[in-house]
């Protein structure tokens, strides 16, 4: 009897975790399968002061661009790089590393003018003018974006939104298909039914609508006091979108 009464409760936790994670599956949206504490008790900048190793960059340029007040107080959904990209822009003066060979630091260092040695030897309006391009108004989560899909625009072309800095970008959630390949003889694909992601399309000029720099989200629906938070994948990001943009910026900047 004993024994009959621990088979029965092993059973019932079995079936308790397997709805744990069917459960899980079904709100899952992210490519890597990490899921993000949606709600934060505080504003977006708290949350990114409380992420020093992802955004502790980010936090300090917010802080120059005397964009601090708004991260606190303003509604917003807020599209985050990481501290990555920051660094690849910056870059080394000399050396043999990829950050050398892209980052502004190089050219300067090449062209003889100052390289960047703090975070506010960039102008304050350089910071200000990039982030503005990844913070637009009111408060949108995944749920709230069309659908894109990115060999099917003419039906699902997500949806352009002009960010704060009146730069304008296409936003859309991508439905990726839901694959069975257990059976490597029998693999089964059903349209838009696997794991959602975001993405973002930076359009550099709105008179050529069509030409996009896309990035995906690598988490999504974080929710602070006062907006919404997505991280962009820095792998697969630069800066600005477009890192160009912006080196030339600097590089104007520190002419003598």
């Amino acid at each position: 009897m004993k024994k009959d009464n621990i088979s029965g409760y092993v059973f019932m936790m079995i079936v308790v975790l397997l709805c744990s994670l069917a459960s899980c599956k079904q709100d899952e949206y992210y490519e890597d399968g990490g899921l993000a504490q949606a709600k934060f008790n505080g504003s977006i900048m708290a949350y990114l002061d409380s992420k020093p190793r992802e955004f502790d960059t980010i936090a300090q340029i917010i802080r120059l661009a005397g964009l601090e007040e708004d991260f606190k107080t303003k509604e917003f959904t807020f599209f985050a790089p990481r501290d990555e990209n920051i660094k690849t822009l910056i870059g080394q003066a000399k050396g043999t590393t990829v950050d050398n060979i892209y980052g502004v630091n190089g050219t300067l260092y090449t062209l003889g003018r100052d390289t960047i040695k703090t975070l506010a030897d960039v102008d304050s309006t350089i910071w200000r003018k990039y982030l503005l391009r990844y913070m637009f108004s009111g408060k949108r989560k995944l749920m709230d974006y069309p659908q894109i899909d990115f060999d099917l625009l003419n039906v699902y072309k997500g949806q352009n939104y002009t960010a704060l800095g009146n730069t304008v970008s296409n936003i859309g959630v991508v439905y990726n298909d839901a694959i069975n390949d257990s059976d490597k003889n029998n693999i089964t694909r059903l349209k838009y039914m696997g794991y959602r992601q975001l993405y973002i399309s930076y359009i550099p000029d709105v008179s050529r609508p069509m030409v996009w720099i896309s990035c995906p989200i690598a988490s999504s629906d974080i929710q602070p006091d006062n907006g919404v938070v997505h991280v962009i994948d820095y792998t697969k990001s630069r800066f600005g979108f477009r890192e160009y943009d912006i080196m030339l910026d600097i590089l104007e900047s520190k002419r003598y």
